[in-house]
């Protein structure tokens, strides 16, 4: 055997190993965005029914460069069309960040538990590692390419376009597995790899983002995405316009990408030593700051800079949502099912107030991913320097309570800026300042339900840790479905009341009602204290 066919020895086996350890986590990623593009393709068959209101959608879409930004480009007049411009964004980001999580949960997290210098006393090959994560990755999106072919094309529409839909968004996130496979190299940690893939991630959506909301719509109400969308691999697999055209070639720039990127890692792979980064770290002051001298300083100090980077993803699209709230009426006009399915999502009312409570029931669950994220530093801790701080006179209630308050102040200001944004943004355009408290305290309504998922996170915790993460997510998961799914999909009553947000007050289209707020944050104290008193009684990184 060659000396370079040596590095990859045992990676068929550590790929066995990847795919055992995700045999959970993989399959919900897969099901969850093919149940989101399937279910919206079978949506809006019934909310654009004719030609007349398909036509409308495709006009306010040419016409609103907020619309452009957020949904993209409608690649044709049709159903097929539509359901492009309104999935296909948010699913070709989510395969990304399957990628990212995924290659370096098998790469340089490995590397800081210790698996991957055991392993690799094994027989196994200095490349291994890293060549069964691609693998496995590129495996998931292969088969992720043909679900969504499947549930388009189950929905009615073309199976050529549907083809060309499942395989823009494979192609994009397998590009963000060659991202996170560089980052994995460079970063001097696997929470840093991820933020900087996840920086690329972003860099690239703002770039398709520019390219599609500064072009200039025709005559015909054609638009075609200006120059920065081609420097963007979400751009490239926009390009492929599906049900428009179906132009396959773009999808050999990802291809070409993905190779360099990957030829790249391998490089920087043999240049490097396990466990740390090519980028130096930096060192620390000699003596720690009075703020960090407690559990609640120190838990601040771990979570604060997500914190701001969710803030200001939120403060944008915040405004941006608010930016548009003049048009309600317009836009919810042009199809008369999806007034009547908005108004069910809102309680009815004013179209401007139901546009603001449907979209701020979306975004206050989407800002649920910051409660969730933030309490999941928790397992993280376990396996690093909790042990360490246990040791001293902090308790382990305490520890817990320091990382449940600044999740609870995270989600606080996080709604809160939503709240703002939607109302400054809206009384911008409105010349209004008239909605702006009653948009902040619809927003920090959503807080009580918010925290009922964040109590079902600590309880997992303290019950089950090893599926903690699994479970938490798909909670967050589902409450997505049942809410943006659910009155479409015309679910039945329980399967809605799983959800917490179900039970949120649908402010500002209707009047707050106290009993339900009081019981959701009833049931959050309650799971929260369930779930402190079970981690007192268990072992640590079980």
């Amino acid at each position: 055997m060659s000396g370079r066919l040596v590095t990859f020895t045992g990676t068929r086996r550590l790929a066995r190993l990847a795919l055992r350890r995700d045999r959970v986590r993989l399959p919900l990623w897969l099901l969850g965005m093919t149940a989101v593009t399937g279910g919206s393709a079978a949506g809006i068959e019934g909310l654009y029914p004719t030609e007349r209101e398909q036509a409308a959608y495709v006009r306010s879409n040419a016409a609103s460069a907020v619309s452009r930004v957020f949904n993209g480009i409608v690649p044709e007049v049709g159903t097929g069309g539509i359901v492009i411009a309104e999935t296909f964004t948010i699913v070709a980001v989510l395969a990304a960040l399957m990628s990212v999580f995924t290659v370096v949960r098998h790469t340089r997290a490995n590397e800081e538990t210790g698996r991957t210098e055991m392993i690799g006393s094994a027989a196994v090959g200095r490349h291994a590692g890293l060549a069964a994560a691609l693998l496995v990755t590129a495996g998931a999106h292969l088969l992720l390419a043909f679900l969504l072919a499947g549930a388009l094309a189950a929905a009615g529409l073309p199976v050529t376009g549907s083809l060309a839909a499942g395989a823009a968004i494979g192609a994009a996130g397998v590009v963000f597995a060659g991202v996170a496979a560089v980052t994995a190299q460079i970063a001097e940690s696997a929470r840093a790899a991820s933020g900087v893939a996840a920086a690329v991630l972003g860099l690239a959506f703002l770039l398709r983002a520019a390219g599609d909301g500064l072009a200039t719509p025709g005559e015909d109400m054609r638009v075609d995405s200006l120059w920065p969308s081609w420097l963007s691999p979400i751009g490239w697999a926009q390009r492929v316009r599906p049900y428009g055209g179906d132009d396959w070639w773009p999808l050999a720039l990802h291809a070409l990408l993905f190779a360099v990127l990957v030829r790249a890692a391998f490089a920087l792979t043999d240049h490097r030593d396990v466990g740390t980064g090519m980028l130096p770290v930096r060192r620390g002051p000699a003596e720690a700051a009075r703020g960090l001298l407690s559990p609640l300083g120190l838990a601040w100090r771990l979570q604060r800079g997500v914190l701001y980077g969710w803030a200001a993803g939120m403060l944008i699209v915040g405004l941006a949502l608010g930016a548009v709230g003049d048009q309600a009426e317009e836009v919810l006009g042009g199809s008369d099912r999806l007034e009547e399915m908005m108004g069910r999502l809102a309680g009815g009312g004013d179209l401007v107030d139901v546009y603001f409570t449907a979209m701020m029931g979306l975004i206050a669950v989407i800002a649920a991913g910051y409660t969730v994220q933030a309490l999941l530093r928790m397992r993280d801790e376990e396996t690093g320097p909790l042990e360490a701080v246990l040791a001293t006179a902090v308790s382990r209630p305490r520890w817990m309570l320091a990382h449940i308050l600044c999740a609870t102040f995270g989600t606080a200001v996080l709604l809160l800026v939503i709240g703002l944004g939607n109302g400054l943004a809206y009384a911008a355009a409105a010349g209004s300042l008239e909605k702006v408290p009653s948009l902040a305290g619809a927003a920090m309504v959503r807080l009580p339900a918010t925290m009922a998922l964040a109590g079902f996170v600590v309880a997992v915790i303290g019950l089950l840790p090893r599926l903690a993460v699994a479970l938490s997510w798909a909670a967050l998961g589902g409450c997505l479905v049942i809410g943006q799914l659910g009155p479409i999909l015309e679910l039945p009553r329980p399967v809605m009341n799983l959800s917490p947000f179900s039970h949120t007050p649908s402010l500002p289209s209707a009047d707050l009602a106290v009993t339900p707020v009081a019981v959701l944050a009833g049931v959050a104290l309650l799971l929260t204290a369930a779930g402190v008193m079970l981690f007192r009684r268990r072992d640590l990184a079980f």
